[in-house]
C-alpha cells in the first residue's frame, strides 16, 4: 500500500501489480484509491473466450461519463462513433475513412486518449490485463508513451502464470517517457502468522488457536481469497467453536472448497487443451506423483505427459513438492479438479493409479489403500490397509493405523474372520493412542459395538474385541458399559494371562457396577494370581500399580503396604510411562483418603516423568489432580484460570472435563456465584449418573443438597442424596462419603429424623474403622458435632466443631476448617458466648485470605445482624464489625498514596488476594 500510494502521489506513474488469483491485487488498489484523493477510472478485462475489441476501455468511459454533451470535444472525437453508437447525437461527425488501417487505429487511439484527458482522470486502473485483447494492450502502450499536458498514472494488474512471455503488458513500464515513476509490486501468499491475523480480523479480533491457523494455512496455502471464503464456509456450517478464549475448528480433517475458489479454478482449467486437463485430473487423483505414474494413469507416452505437465507448470497450476514429483500448487485447487471428475471416471482413474503404484518400489501402502478403496476393489483395499496399518503400528503411528482400519471396518463388506481380525487390531491400536479421546475414538467404539452385534463371531472372537473395547470405554468415561464388556470377555481370555489380569484389575475398580467392595476385591485377588504367571517386569509393575490404585478406591488400608513398594521415579525409558501413570492414580487415591503430602509427592513425580516423556494427555490428568489438591489445601491463587485452561485441554474426555466442572463449581460457590455453581454441579451430577461413574456423583449431590438446605428444602436435599448414599452402603466404600455424609446427616436432622442421622453416623464410623483416612475422619467429626448440636448441647457441639476444625487443619484443608469454625461460632452464639463474635471475625478474615469472598460476605452479614461490633474483646483476633481494622486503615492509606494492589502487597508482605479482600472490606 505504501509503495502504490507513493507512486500515485508522484505522477505520471506506471505500476504493475502481479500475483495469482485471489492474492488481493484488486483489493490492494481499491484500498489505496479509497484513501487517496484522486480521480480514477477503474476497469476490468473480462475473461471472454473471444475478447471484444477495446471493451475494457469503452466500458470504463461509458460508466464515467454517460452524457458527453457538455464536454469540449474536438472534431477528432467523431472517430469514436463506431465504439459509442449511443453517443451519436453528441459526437462530432465521423471523419473521412483512411486507407491505412494503422493510421485509422492511431486516429482512434488519439480520440480515445483525448476523451480520457477531457474527463480529467488522475489514474487509469486496468484489472486482469492478462485477459485483455491486443487492441486494448496497444492503446495502453499508446497512453503510456505519449507526452501529456496533464500527467496521468496507469496501474495494471495481472496473473503472471496467465501472461505470455511475449505479452505487451511487460513493455508497459518501459513505454513511459523519462521522469515516470515506475513500480512493480509482486503479491505473495500469507505465511502462517499472517493467515492467523487475517482469520482473527474476521472474528472480531479474537485469538485463533495455533493448530487452527496451521490447518487453514496448509489447506489454503495462505491465498487470502481462499482463507476468507473458507472461513465464511466454516462459519456458515457451524464448524467454528470457541475454547479457552480462542477459536478452533470442530473435528475437520479437510476444508470444503468454497464456491468462489471452485469457480475460479474451473474457469482457468477449462480453457486448457484436453490433454492438459487429462494430466490435471490424474494429478488430482494421485495427489503427488512422478511423471511416469502420471503417464500410466493418463495412458499418455512419458514424453507427451511431460510436455502437458510442463504446460500446466507454466500456467502456475502445478508445483514440485519434492524432486521428481508433481502436485497441485494449492490444495483447494486440486480438490476442485478432483470433485469435478465424474464418478465413473474417478473410479477408473483410481484403479489405474493403484495398478501403476503397485509397480513401484517401495510400495506406498497408504496410497494403494486409498486408491483401491476409491476404485471399489475390496480385496486389494483390505490387503493394503492391513499392511499399511502394521507398518504404522511398527513406527508408533497408532492414529494412522486406527484411521486406516476403522475406515475398512466401517465401509467394506468383510467376512466374519476378516471382520474379527480387523476389529481386534483396530481396538488394540486405539488403546495405544495415549488415551486420546476424540471423534475418531468415539467412531471406533461405535463401530466395534456394531461388529459385536453382527452374526457369525465366535465367543472367543467376541471376547478379543470386548476386552480392548471395555478399556476404550473406561478412557471415554462410560464406566458402567466398560465393566459390562470386560465381565463378558474375561472368562474367554484366561489363556492370555496378561490380558486376563488387566481385565480382572479393571473389574476390581469400584467406580461402577452394582457389586459390593467384596466382589471387587475378589476380582483383584484373581488378577494377582493371573499376574504371577507374567514374566515381563514392566507388565508386572503396571498391574501392581493398577491393583494398588483400585484398592485405594475401595478404601482398603492394605493398599498402602503395596503403595510403599512402588517406585516414585525411574530413569527415562519404556518403564517411565508406566511409573508416571501409576503415580498419577496413586496420587488421586491419596487425595480421596486425605493423605495430601503423599498425594503431592506422587503427582509431582508423575508430572516430571510425563513431561520428560512428552505424555501430553497424562500430563493434563496430573495437572488436573494437582489443581484438585490445591483446592483442598487452600492454594487458590490463579486456580480459576488453571481450571479453565484444563477444561479446554481435556474437554473430549468426559471424566476429566467433569472434574474441571466440579472444581469450577467449588470456586464459584466460594465466591458467592451460587447460580453458576448450581448449574455446574447439576451438569456434573447428571453426566456422572449417565456414565455410571458412581464415585463422581458424591460431591455434586452433596453440594446441591447443601444448597437445598440453605433454602429450607430438606426433602429435596434428601432426595438428591438418596442414590449416592445407597451406593456407599451397597459398595461399603465409606472413603467416598467425605462430602456426602455431612450433607446427608444435616438433611436428615433438618427433616426431623435424628435416629436415621445417628444410624448413618454410626455406619460411617464402622466403615472407617482401622483406616488412616484423614479426610473422611474429619468429615465424621463434623457429623458427630451435628448430632451434638441437634441434641441441644451447644457447648458440647461447639467443642466438637472445634475438634473437627483442628482435624481439617491437620490435613491441611483450610476451607473446611473455616466452615467448621463458623459452625462452632454459631453454637457459641446460641449459648451467649462472648468469644463467638471474635471467632466469626477470624473466620471472615480467613475466608477473605483464602479468596472465598461469598462465604466472607455471609459471615459479615451474620456479624452485623448480631451487632458484634459492640461486643468486648476477650483475646484472640479482635472483631471490628463495621469499623476498619488497623491493617485495613494501613492498606487504605497506601491506596490513597496511589499504590497498586500488588505494590501494597509487597510493601506489607501480604498476598495480593489479602490486600484485595481488605480493600473490598474498606469499600463496604
Amino acid at each position: 500500500m505504501r509503495l502504490l500510494s507513493r507512486a500515485l502521489e508522484n505522477p505520471p506513474a506506471a505500476v504493475l501489480v502481479e500475483g495469482e488469483a485471489g492474492i488481493g491485487k484488486s483489493r490492494l488498489i481499491h484500498e489505496v484509491l479509497r484513501k487517496a484523493r484522486l480521480r480514477s477510472l477503474v476497469t476490468t478485462c473480462p475473461p471472454y473466450r473471444e475478447p471484444s475489441t477495446l471493451a475494457p476501455i469503452v466500458d470504463v468511459l461509458q460508466q464515467a461519463r454517460p452524457d458527453i454533451s457538455k464536454l469540449p470535444l474536438t472534431g477528432l472525437a467523431g472517430a469514436l462513433r463506431p465504439l459509442f453508437p449511443e453517443w451519436a447525437d453528441d459526437l462530432p461527425p465521423a471523419p473521412e475513412p483512411l486507407d491505412d488501417a494503422r493510421a485509422s487505429r492511431h486516429r482512434l487511439f488519439r480520440a480515445l486518449a483525448g476523451l480520457v484527458d477531457t474527463l480529467g482522470a488522475d489514474v487509469l486502473v486496468v484489472d486482469d490485463v492478462h485477459w485483455a485483447d491486443d487492441a486494448t494492450l496497444d492503446f495502453l502502450l499508446f497512453l503510456a508513451s505519449r507526452r501529456q499536458a496533464r500527467p496521468m498514472s496507469l496501474v495494471a494488474t495481472y496473473r503472471p502464470e496467465d501472461l505470455a512471455d511475449t505479452s505487451l503488458v511487460r513493455r508497459l513500464p518501459t513505454s513511459f517517457p523519462a521522469g515516470t515513476t515506475q513500480v512493480r509490486i509482486t503479491l505473495r501468499p500469507l505465511d502462517q502468522p499472517d493467515t492467523a491475523a487475517m482469520i482473527s480480523s474476521m472474528l472480531g479480533g479474537d485469538r485463533v488457536s495455533e493448530a487452527f491457523a496451521g490447518f487453514m494455512h496448509a489447506h489454503t496455502d495462505g491465498v487470502p481469497l481462499a482463507v476468507e471464503e473458507s472461513m465464511r464456509l466454516l462459519g456458515d456450517r457451524a464448524h467454528l467453536v470457541r475454547r479457552g478464549g480462542a477459536w478452533v475448528r470442530r473435528g475437520l480433517d479437510e476444508l470444503q472448497v468454497p464456491p468462489t475458489v471452485r469457480d475460479a479454478t474451473l474457469e482457468r482449467t477449462r480453457r486448457l487443451p484436453p490433454a492438459v486437463q487429462r494430466v490435471l485430473e490424474a494429478v488430482a487423483v494421485l495427489g503427488a506423483a512422478g511423471e511416469a505414474v502420471v503417464a500410466d494413469v493418463t495412458d499418455l507416452l512419458v514424453d507427451e505427459a511431460r510436455a502437458r505437465l510442463a504446460e500446466a507448470f507454466a500456467r502456475g497450476l502445478l508445483a514440485e513438492p519434492k524432486p521428481g514429483q508433481v502436485a497441485f500448487r494449492h490444495a483447494l485447487m486440486g480438490r476442485t479438479i478432483y470433485q469435478s471428475i465424474p464418478e465413473p471416471d474417478r473410479r477408473r482413474l483410481h484403479l489405474a493409479a493403484g495398478v501403476a503404484i503397485e509397480r513401484t518400489e517401495p510400495r506406498a501402502l497408504a496410497e494403494l489403500t486409498r486408491h483401491f478403496k476409491a476404485a471399489g476393489d475390496t480385496a486389494r483395499w483390505t490387503a493394503y490397509a492391513e499392511q499399511a496399518a502394521d507398518r504404522a503400528i511398527e513406527s508408533g503411528d497408532h492414529t494412522t493405523a486406527v484411521a486406516l482400519l476403522h475406515d475398512l471396518l466401517s465401509a467394506a463388506e468383510l467376512s466374519s474372520p476378516d471382520m474379527a481380525r480387523v476389529a481386534r487390531t483396530v481396538a488394540t491400536a486405539a488403546l495405544a493412542r495415549s488415551d486420546t479421546v476424540d471423534e475418531l475414538h468415539h467412531r471406533v467404539v461405535q463401530t466395534l459395538r456394531d461388529v459385536l452385534d453382527s452374526p457369525g463371531l465366535t465367543p472367543m472372537q467376541q471376547a478379543e474385541i470386548r476386552n480392548p473395547l471395555g478399556r476404550l470405554l473406561i478412557n471415554q468415561g462410560d464406566a458402567k458399559s466398560a465393566l459390562a464388556e470386560l465381565e463378558l470377555a474375561v472368562e474367554h481370555i484366561v489363556h492370555h494371562p496378561l490380558e486376563a489380569a488387566r481385565a480382572m484389575t479393571y473389574l476390581g475398580w469400584a467406580f461402577a457396577g452394582p457389586w459390593p467392595a467384596s466382589t471387587h476385591r475378589q476380582w483383584l485377588r484373581r488378577a494377582e494370581v493371573a499376574a504371577s504367571e507374567i514374566r515381563s517386569p514392566d507388565d508386572r509393575l503396571s498391574l501392581a500399580g493398577d491393583r494398588a490404585a483400585a484398592m485405594l478406591m475401595l478404601g482398603d488400608s492394605s493398599a498402602f503396604d503395596l503403595v510403599s513398594a512402588l517406585p516414585l521415579d525411574v530413569p527415562p525409558g519404556a518403564e517411565s510411562r508406566t511409573v508416571a501413570r501409576i503415580n498419577t492414580n496413586l496420587g488421586k487415591g491419596a487425595i480421596v483418603w486425605g493423605r495430601y503430602p503423599e498425594a503431592r509427592s506422587r503427582l509431582a513425580a508423575a508430572l516430571t516423568l510425563a513431561e520428560a516423556g512428552q505424555l501430553t494427555r497424562l500430563r493434563y490428568s496430573i495437572l488436573l489432580a494437582q489443581a484438585d489438591l490445591d483446592w483442598y489445601t487452600g492454594r487458590w491463587d490463579g486456580l480459576a484460570q488453571r481450571v479453565a485452561e484444563l477444561a479446554d485441554a481435556d474437554r473430549d474426555r468426559p471424566v476429566a472435563y467433569l472434574a474441571t466442572v466440579r472444581l469450577a463449581a467449588r470456586l464459584d460457590a466460594a465466591a458467592g456465584r451460587l447460580r453458576a455453581a448450581d448449574q455446574q454441579y447439576r451438569l456434573a451430577l447428571d453426566e456422572a449418573t449417565r456414565l455410571g461413574a458412581l464415585d463422581d456423583t458424591m460431591e455434586p449431590s452433596a453440594a446441591l443438597a447443601r444448597r437445598f438446605l440453605a433454602e429450607g428444602q430438606p426433602d429435596e436435599a434428601l432426595r438428591i442424596t438418596d442414590a449416592p448414599i445407597r451406593t456407599v452402603h451397597a459398595k461399603r466404600v465409606w472413603v467416598w462419603a467425605t462430602e456426602l455424609a455431612p450433607a446427608r446427616v444435616e438433611a436428615l436432622l433438618a427433616a426431623g429424623r435424628p435416629e436415621d442421622a445417628a444410624r448413618l453416623v454410626a455406619a460411617f464410623a464402622r466403615g472407617l474403622r482401622d483406616r488412616a483416612a484423614p479426610a473422611p475422619r474429619a468429615a465424621l467429626s463434623i457429623c458427630r458435632a451435628m448430632l451434638a448440636a441437634a441434641d441441644g448441647d451447644q457447648g458440647r457441639a461447639a467443642a466438637a466443631f472445634g475438634r473437627a476444625a483442628h482435624a481439617w487443619d491437620a490435613l491441611p484443608r483450610p476451607y473446611d476448617a473455616l466452615l467448621a469454625r463458623e459452625r462452632q461460632a454459631s453454637a457459641l452464639m446460641s449459648i451467649g458466648g462472648g468469644a463467638a463474635a471474635d471467632l466469626l471475625s477470624e473466620v471472615q478474615a480467613g475466608f477473605l485470605e483464602l479468596g472465598a469472598t461469598g462465604d466472607a460476605d455471609r459471615v459479615r452479614h451474620r456479624l452485623g445482624n448480631h451487632r458484634t461490633s459492640a461486643q468486648s474483646w476477650r483475646g484472640g483476633r479482635r472483631g471490628y464489625g463495621e469499623q476498619l481494622s488497623p491493617r485495613e486503615i494501613e492498606v487504605v492509606q497506601l491506596v490513597v498514596a496511589g499504590k497498586t494492589n500488588r505494590q501494597i502487597a509487597r510493601r506489607l508482605s501480604k498476598s495480593p488476594r489479602t490486600v484485595e479482600g481488605q480493600i473490598r472490606s474498606a469499600m463496604r
